[in-house]
């Protein structure tokens, strides 16, 4: 598929990197993985390449094999002290001994004691040594983080120290045990199912729930078989983790692999930590015939909201349309001639007088012999509200005016400043504001 393309393009630029170390075998697996998810010249070449290299290392490395045994085993028994990193330990030294191989074969073999040497500062030995005195199962301890701490927390630790102690990063003794040390404590961690065993049992969720070892891989971060062909299975390395958590490898966020008979696999990270999930795609489920519903259940929903409707529009079908109040102003003209004056604050204001007298509340004056009645009241009570509201924006922005002149009077530092003359900037009166305070409503 087309989508796929990129996240094959991801896995054969890891094949290259896998190659260039001389770990063919993990070089042929992320191959197959671009091949799988979008087939390309490139990497059809590229397999033909590792398959015939691989077949070289094998051949020089078949002789020192059984030289190589004792050491092996004395290797696989002090990796089961560690359960932690034991697979990590393994894999490690079978690519060791296929770098050396190919070495050998192009003749170019150094001395085996003879190994490079990795640059380091003091802040890199530092690292290493918290993470190493740490116990194997004390993941909160590895990562620095609190038992109480969330999801981002975790994420933010494993970061910090993935960056720190990268054996590209980092060349201290015991770096790379410390790089794996992290990476088994953010799988645990990011689980949510792991770490509450964790936080029950304060022991390695992998192989209190699997009978078996680390080396086997946790649900969350074990990888089966692909839909398309090429399956593989094992433990996901701590350098797989790392390219995965910072964009290599698999697709991050819900992408997937798949296109086969078997279905297609997700691989996500959220707030829930990895998740991996397998969905059948070729199974159709039958799903029963659906009932037959009659048209006027289905138009139900309809009725009802009609009558809803009408329901709410019935008391405004029967009720007479409101009359506005006269029109008003709070300065004289020819149109606004007749000068009227608010029973509460005494706030004078102008209406017209032919359209106030043909207005109800005329009509109710003339009832109550020229007392004030409801609708006056009403009517005046929003002239009072009109007339306030634009006496306190009068008096506000005749504050903020006195406010600019202080401000421009005194300078920066008040550096020869005529007080005097601020003074009397503060005691200007604002008309508006004296008029809000004689009506008592401005303190």
């Amino acid at each position: 598929m087309e989508s796929n393309k990129d996240e094959a393009l991801k896995c054969l630029a890891i094949a290259q990197k896998h190659r260039s170390a001389g770990n063919y075998a993990s070089a042929k697996r992320f191959c197959q993985k671009s091949l799988t998810l979008f087939s390309t010249s490139e990497a059809v070449k590229l397999l033909e390449i590792i398959e015939v290299e691989y077949q070289e290392s094998e051949a020089s490395t078949s002789s020192s094999q059984a030289a190589g045994s004792s050491s092996a085993e004395g290797r696989t028994s002090a990796a089961e002290t560690h359960p932690s990193a034991a697979g990590a330990r393994q894999r490690h030294a079978g690519e060791s001994s296929k770098a050396e191989g190919k070495a050998k074969a192009n003749g170019n073999a150094a001395p085996s004691g003879a190994q490079k040497k990795r640059d380091y500062t003091p802040e890199n030995v530092a690292v290493v040594e918290r993470v190493r005195k740490c116990k194997a199962t004390e993941y909160y301890e590895i990562l620095a983080v609190k038992r109480g701490c969330d999801e981002g927390d975790i994420k933010k630790a494993y970061r910090k120290l993935a960056l720190a102690l990268h054996p590209d990063k980092n060349g201290a003794p015991g770096a790379d045990e410390a790089f794996k040390m992290v990476s088994k404590a953010f799988q645990v961690l990011s689980d949510p199912d792991k770490r509450a065993a964790y936080d029950q049992h304060g022991s390695d969720p992998d192989s209190r729930f699997s009978g078996m070892s680390s080396g086997r891989g946790s649900p969350a971060f074990s990888r089966g078989s692909f839909g398309g062909g090429g399956g593989f299975e094992g433990e996901m390395t701590p350098e797989e983790l790392f390219n995965m958590f910072f964009g290599g490898g698999m697709p991050m966020n819900g992408g997937s692999f798949g296109g086969g008979p078997f279905g297609v696999f997700t691989a996500s990270f959220g707030p829930g930590g990895f998740r991996t999930t397998r969905m059948r795609t070729n199974v159709r489920q039958e799903q029963p015939p659906a009932e037959p519903r009659s048209v006027w259940v289905q138009l139900l929903p309809l009725f009802l909201l009609f009558a809803f409707s009408l329901l709410n529009a019935l008391p405004n079908l029967f009720a007479s349309t409101p009359t506005p109040d006269p029109r008003f102003s709070f300065q004289p003209s020819t149109r606004y001639n007749v000068e009227r004056t608010t029973g509460d604050l005494h706030v004078k204001y102008h209406v017209n007088a032919a359209e106030f007298s043909g207005h109800p509340i005329a009509a109710e004056l003339a009832r109550n012999e020229n007392k004030p009645g409801p609708a006056l009241r009403k009517f005046e009570s929003n002239v009072e509200r009109a007339f306030t509201q634009d006496l306190y924006a009068q008096c506000q922005r005749g504050l903020d005016h006195k406010q600019r002149r202080k401000e421009q009077e005194i300078g920066l530092f008040g550096i020869g400043t005529d007080w005097t003359k601020v003074r009397k900037i503060e005691e200007e009166p604002i008309a508006s504001c004296e008029r809000l305070k004689s009506m008592g409503l401005l303190k």
